[in-house]
């Protein structure tokens, strides 16, 4: 798994509080995709634009890659019973025939899933779980740090797989903060949403469209795309009070031959490398040199980026607006100055601008 050297920091998990009126957490997504706001970040004028998110083609010049994620959502959500307790369990009730749910955040391999059960009390190790009247099973096989659980699935139907048993009877899981019930499951999937795996969505790509993509593309400008399959590392909160404490959960990551080669020359070639979402940049920085050069990689990562971090090879970042003390709002925070960007925030939230998300855009050069 790749790791980085964590810079040495006195930053407190305090240092990236920011006051939210909580109207201004966004419940549902604008249409179209591309009609959401953008603030533009000029980190060597250092000033600031008020823009429509179609505007961003105006800051991408030709010789410039766009770095997206390719991820996909899957039907994460599932909410079943616990059918059998583990043989020789002490426990005040009985509670079997219960109702649980599990949240998966990362496949390790065939069939076996990291997840976060709730209750926790119904999902211990060598406890069978149940969904959708045996059509989907799942053995319960440990509990490992923060709680998460490691389950081993059974599909119960002849022909049946785990993943379609998952799309019937799955939902895609929404951050809690959204408590609007979301009409169309694919405005939380990225247009260009290829590979399954993530239990959330790479936020700062749902505001390209198919037709703003295209123009990007005709401008001379040569979209490549990543995988980061989202999972607790993105939205695990940082808990320990010196945020150099604090541990990344990994996550899987893949960058082919052919997408590093095309940013490489083109970045070699004076173009920039311009990242779409904290994702896309968490990859980028996992497997660079360095000198900025990318690597092909397939595997996990577990880097941590804050203020310190010497960036190699991302020029420029479209993010969303994140939560207060975010691992996200840190990583920015690297790529701009804590100090910039909490000031940015602020005149976000004087601006009326929409975070989280459903939110508006960021684009910081």
């Amino acid at each position: 798994m790749i790791k980085n050297e964590l810079p040495e920091t006195d930053l407190l998990l305090s240092d990236f509080r920011y006051d939210l009126p909580e109207e201004l957490i966004a419940q549902t997504p604008v249409e179209p995709r591309d009609s959401s706001r953008l603030m533009v970040i000029d980190r060597k004028r250092d000033g600031v634009e008020h823009k429509i998110f179609t505007d961003i083609i105006n800051y991408l010049d030709p010789g410039d890659t766009l770095v997206v994620n390719e991820t996909r959502v899957i039907p994460a959500r599932i909410i079943g019973r616990r059918s059998h307790k583990a043989v020789g369990e002490v426990v005040e009730e009985d509670t079997s025939g219960s109702p649980v749910e599990l949240l998966l955040l990362k496949q390790t391999e065939n069939d076996v899933w990291e997840a976060l059960a709730g209750p926790g009390k119904r999902a211990r190790p060598g406890d069978t779980l149940e969904f959708g009247d045996g059509v989907l099973s799942a053995r319960v096989l440990s509990v490992g740090e923060g709680g998460t659980r490691t389950v081993k699935f059974i599909a119960g139907d002849d022909g049946e797989t785990v993943y379609s048993a998952l799309h019937r009877l799955g939902t895609v899981p929404l951050p809690p903060y959204i408590r609007e019930k979301l009409d169309d499951p694919e405005r939380y999937q990225t247009v260009y949403a290829k590979t399954e795996g993530s239990a959330a969505a790479p936020t700062a790509g749902l505001h390209f469209t198919e037709e703003l993509l295209g123009k990007i593309e005709g401008k001379g400008v040569k979209i490549v795309k990543i995988t980061l399959h989202v999972g607790l590392g993105t939205f695990r909160p940082v808990k320990e009070e010196r945020i150099g404490d604090h541990v990344m959960h990994s996550e899987f990551i893949s960058v082919s031959e052919d997408a590093a080669r095309i940013i490489n020359e083109r970045r070699a070639a004076g173009g920039r490398t311009v990242a779409v979402g904290t994702t896309s940049c968490r990859t980028l920085e996992s497997v660079s040199d360095s000198d900025g050069t990318v690597r092909p990689y397939s595997g996990d990562t577990g880097i941590f980026i804050y203020p310190g971090y010497e960036f190699k090879a991302t020029d420029a970042l479209i993010t969303n607006f994140h939560l207060p003390e975010s691992t996200l709002l840190m990583l920015v925070s690297a790529f701009a100055g804590r100090e910039r960007m909490l000031a940015a925030y602020e005149e976000a939230v004087r601006e009326r601008y929409r975070f989280f998300s459903f939110g508006d855009a960021m684009l910081i050069v």
